[in-house]
């Protein structure tokens, strides 16, 4: 079935509009992200039920005045955080008092004051080890209603009366009163699987249609193409190095960039190392890069250091093999399993019950018996204008098969690099930054390895191919008229 089968040429720009919010934005409702949004996905939306879940496996609901695509998560991602007021991503207590919100509202009428939501979200914190929450801290309370603002940007709070920063500043004298919207609060959070069996945050990943009756080399074929589809609209681009034998045959059909193309009306670029969907215009992303401010700066022009250092000095620079998606997922699992909560009696029965489903199903529809590098949470998507040609990694190995291996440079290397380019450049950069080279190295690599041009390593990192197109940026420091 085509992508769009029933769009018009003249319609179909609006459509992949429609297509690209959706996409970008997970949740949709009549003020967020915006009150134009709602209308034009509502107009596309039995069309764009069916493709996205043919395409990619995804289900859009739609009730009322909310919009919700569930997608499928088939990795971990941190990458794709949930902002506060100021800006800054969510650290895990404002998360926890996120969720502990949306219970409480849950169990709420219609309207709810501030601080009785905070007393009910304190009440379920000490019950948490290591959590608690104390509305006579400031801290605490600056954590608690940046969760509740997030409620409130997406329509799920709505404020009646009062000030929520007025009862951060003064809780004894200030108060708030929110209209509680619960059509919304409801399609925020609604897990595909009972937390409460989990055995580990993986179980939560997959498509849960593949354990579905429908088996054979057919079958295989449509799950297998949609983790590719999922692969390059979700990651900013995808190595051939970096997936198995089945998803590279995917990925290298010509019917999965037609499908992408004809979904987003973005092109599919295609290189020897991998593939890219190219955000022209940053349509489809929250975070554009080449961007503004100081870390997106210093980051640009460390690219162009680097792609000129291996350019000149190949002979001398290490190459080693990245971790594979199998190895990042482990790890990444790893760490957020160790802190799940013991478990007894059903719970744990229950738990292990599931997970034997789970595995059973996964034998019998993944003969590989590797969990897909596909498909991280969220709505960001890095922008980009071409895939590299590979000069600077050209090392990478590129049959299928073989461990790749890319350029390694050092932690030292990259500071003496950044603090040159600060010397050089700083005069447009933000003071309070420059002032800090080890927090905007880190800021810089974080940055550059969320967008598919450096994998992170003991010590360094490894240079990816991507990070090629940039070889040849020049900056020069605007003269400012006094």
């Amino acid at each position: 079935m085509r992508v769009a089968e029933k769009v018009s040429a003249l319609d179909l720009d609006e459509y992949q509009q429609a297509a690209r919010q959706v996409l970008r934005h997970p949740l949709i409702t009549a003020s967020y992200p915006d009150r134009a949004t709602l209308p034009l996905v509502r107009k596309w939306a039995s069309q764009l039920r069916v493709d996205l879940a043919e395409t990619l496996g995804y289900t859009l609901v739609s009730n009322g005045d909310t919009v919700r695509l569930r997608r499928v998560q088939d990795t971990l991602d941190a990458t794709r955080p949930a902002y506060t007021r100021a800006r800054k991503p969510f650290d895990r207590r404002r998360y926890a008092y996120l969720v502990l919100a949306l219970s409480v509202l849950g169990r709420a009428g219609t309207q709810i004051a501030l601080s009785e939501l905070a007393d009910a979200v304190a009440a379920e914190a000490g019950r948490v080890d290591g959590l608690g929450m104390d509305t006579e801290r400031k801290a605490d309370r600056d954590a608690f209603v940046d969760a509740v603002a997030w409620l409130e940007t997406r329509g799920a709070l709505r404020m009646a009366d009062g000030s929520a920063v007025d009862w951060v500043n003064d809780p004894e004298h200030a108060e708030a009163l929110y209209d509680i919207d619960r059509e919304i609060t409801g399609a925020v959070y609604a897990p595909s699987r009972v937390l409460q069996h989990l055995n580990s945050v993986t179980d939560l990943l997959g498509d849960a249609a593949s354990a579905g009756p429908e088996q054979g080399i057919n079958a295989e074929r449509r799950r297998t193409g949609r983790r590719a589809r999922r692969l390059a609209l979700e990651q900013p681009v995808v190595y051939y190095a970096d997936v198995d034998e089945g998803l590279r045959g995917q990925l290298r059909a010509p019917a999965l960039a037609e499908d992408l193309e004809r979904l987003t009306g973005l092109p599919l670029e295609r290189r020897a190392e991998g593939v890219a969907l190219i955000n022209t215009g940053g349509r489809l992303t929250d975070v554009t890069f080449p961007g503004t401010g100081t870390v997106a700066q210093a980051a640009l022009l460390l690219c162009a250091r680097i792609a000129g250092y291996l350019a000149s000095s190949r002979h001398r620079v290490e190459l080693l093999p990245a971790a594979t998606a199998a190895e990042r997922l482990a790890d990444a699992s790893a760490r957020i399993d160790a802190a799940l909560p013991a478990r007894s009696g059903v719970t744990a029965l229950l738990a292990d019950a599931g997970h034997a489903a789970a595995t059973d199903s996964a034998t019998a529809t993944d003969s590989a018996g590797r969990p897909s590098a596909a498909a991280p949470p969220g709505d960001a998507l890095p922008s980009g204008d071409a895939m590299p040609s590979g000069d600077v990694a050209a090392e990478a190995t590129k049959a299928a098969g073989r461990e790749a291996t890319y350029p390694f440079l050092s932690d030292s290397w990259l500071r003496a690099e950044l603090t040159k380019l600060v010397k050089e450049f700083g005069r447009g950069m933000s003071e309070r930054q420059i002032a800090d080279p080890a927090s905007l190295l880190d800021d810089v690599l974080h940055l550059l390895a969320s967008v598919g041009f450096v994998a992170r390593t003991d010590g360094g990192v490894l240079i990816l191919p991507l990070l090629a197109r940039y070889r040849g940026v020049t900056a020069q420091l605007k003269e400012t008229i006094k």
